[in-house]
């Protein structure tokens, strides 16, 4: 049986924490699909540990899961390339985007990933204040979809700006915006979807900057009900009617 030095075991756990993860440019990867998204993409998959061959305490010392799974990969990160994604942002474009304004929690921003690959989103863009897509909790909830979804971190004002100049139209959703269900056309599937945060909602210097104001409203409409859906829940609601018209 393989053995892993103390040394090799600090350095894989040392990849939880985002400075290392920055310094490396490395990120890790659990179980039997995320490793075989990984190889299937075209990230670099630095190294390939099994529970059968190094032990199952050593998994559990290298993994992030309080359950270690019995694969674990070391993957090089990938920066996206923004400007690949913005030279399509041209009035033809019929490409359908989300923005994501500080959305703070990793299972959130995962299962927003796997959405958008569900979903055929062009690609995700995000607030500097967005959790760090490589975050293991991230990386975990987005079930392979982050081999084939990218994120890419810039200043949103500005991408909405692009958008607009571009004459596509910028969507966001608001409490006080019109119903979605009678707002939204059949030729409406392409643009950007802006999301906000938890805890805020979508900022108020990008509420100035979006065109089309969206509500989700409850069922029925008059009812008492929660005050706000989960980040990630309204993500599904409006994709899928995006996706409907």
């Amino acid at each position: 049986m393989a053995t892993l030095s103390a040394n090799k075991i600090k350095f894989i756990r040392s990849l939880s924490q985002k400075k290392f993860r920055d310094e490396y440019g490395l990120f890790v990867a659990e179980g039997e699909k995320m490793v075989s998204e990984a190889l299937a993409s075209g990230y670099e998959v630095e190294e390939i540990y099994r529970a059968d061959e190094i032990g199952k305490e050593t998994m559990s010392r290298i993994s992030n899961l309080s359950s270690p799974s019995p694969v674990l990969a070391v993957i090089r990160k990938q920066d996206a390339d923004q400007s690949e994604f913005l030279k399509n942002i041209t009035p033809s474009s019929e490409g359908l985007y989300l923005a994501l304004d500080g959305v703070k929690d990793p299972g959130n921003l995962g299962t927003i990933i796997r959405l958008a690959d569900w979903f055929g989103i062009e690609a995700i863009f995000a607030s500097p204040g967005t959790v760090e897509v490589y975050n293991p909790k991230v990386v975990q909830s987005t079930m392979g979809a982050i081999f084939r979804k990218q994120v890419i971190y810039t200043e949103l004002p500005d991408l909405c700006r692009k958008f607009l100049s571009a004459g596509l139209p910028v969507y966001g959703t608001f409490l006080d915006g019109k119903n979605m269900y009678d707002s939204l056309r059949q030729d409406q599937k392409h643009g950007l979807i802006v999301m906000g945060s938890e805890s805020f909602g979508i900022s108020d210097e990008l509420r100035g900057v979006i065109d089309h104001k969206l509500y989700i409203p409850p069922y029925p409409a008059d009812s008492v009900t929660s005050e706000s859906l989960n980040v990630a829940i309204a993500t599904a609601i409006i994709c899928a009617e995006f996706r409907r018209q």
